[in-house]
């Protein structure tokens, strides 16, 4: 004998209740082909500028200098060189006679909001610590074309690299990778890349970032199947264990973006030290949220970061 689904129920209140939960079941499912939809609108919050200039945003003529290079899909990404405090270069050639001078070099990866403009204060603090500071700002973002993705954002990773160690003969050892937030993912992804092809950074810095994307949106929306639904996934607690060079994380107690548990997690995967037996190191911020770091706890940031950068010398 074949079953039959229940009948919706008769009376007035029974009918009253199906159509309730037809009415939810109906509202759920449409928030959750939305923000399937949706889930790049949401997770990448560029700010657009027809440009950005040095000097407008606060920063000394000499010390700043404006970099392009080209991705694999032809598109012109700009950024910044800024050289450390008390140098300055009038033109690209004065540029690589600093760069020839050996000092660790930044490689700087944002966060998903913004425009390289929005980190002065950031990069200032480790242009302070004596490291030359490259950073470009993603496809989309600031005065750059294109839309970024997981996948376009990895290859601007690449780009970046090469721009460094080929157009600027930058040895990979002298490269610190930093990455913020989300861009602790991009920087994460091409830490293991490089460490798998045997040209491995000089260190790998972190602020804030997260095991994957997926667990950060579990946390926020725990009523949603968002680990099913998310195409951008960012498994840096997956490709972690392949970094070979010196870790170092910071991440703010009180963080309500990323939780501490999350960046906790990412950390516990990593190898406990280096191939040249540096050991990670995990730096917990008492008093900071997630972006409110160097206005809370500038002291600790700038000595962990300065403790990490004389091992690597």
């Amino acid at each position: 004998m074949n079953q039959s689904s229940p009948a919706p129920p008769t009376s007035p209140a029974g009918k009253s209740l199906w159509r309730l939960f037809l009415f939810g079941m109906s509202t759920y499912l449409a928030i959750v082909v939305m923000l399937a939809f949706l889930q790049r609108t949401l997770i990448y919050l560029p700010s657009r500028a027809s440009r950005i200039d040095s000097q407008d945003a606060g920063l000394p003529l000499g010390r700043v200098h404006t970099l392009t290079l080209r991705t694999d899909d032809d598109l012109e990404l700009r950024g910044w060189h800024l050289l450390p405090n008390g140098q300055s270069a009038a033109d690209p050639a004065e540029c690589d006679e600093q760069l020839a001078l050996g000092r660790p070099v930044v490689l700087y990866f944002s966060g998903n909001a913004g425009h390289r403009a929005w980190r002065i204060e950031e990069f200032e603090l480790l242009t302070q610590l004596g490291c030359d500071v490259f950073v470009f700002d993603y496809r989309g973002y600031g005065d750059n074309p294109g839309s970024p993705s997981e996948q376009r954002l990895a290859a601007d990773a690449t780009a970046v690299w090469r721009y460094a160690t080929e157009e600027r003969r930058i040895e990979p050892r002298r490269l610190i990778l930093f990455g913020e937030s989300l861009g602790g993912g991009v920087a994460v992804r091409l830490a293991a890349e490089q460490s798998a092809a045997g040209a491995a950074p000089g260190g790998l810095l972190l602020r804030a970032t997260f095991s994957s994307l997926p667990d950060v949106a579990a946390y926020h929306y725990p009523w949603l199947p968002v680990r099913w639904l998310m195409v951008e996934r960012y498994p840096s607690v997956e490709r972690i264990p392949q970094v070979t060079c010196p870790i170092l994380h910071l991440h703010g107690r009180r963080d309500t973006i990323i939780p501490i548990q999350l960046g906790r997690r990412l950390f516990d995967a990593a190898p406990p030290q280096s191939g040249g037996g540096i050991p990670k190191r995990f730096v917990e911020l008492p008093a900071a949220d997630h972006n409110d770091i160097l206005a809370v706890a500038e002291t600790e940031f700038r000595a962990a970061v300065g403790d990490f950068l004389q091992q690597l010398r």
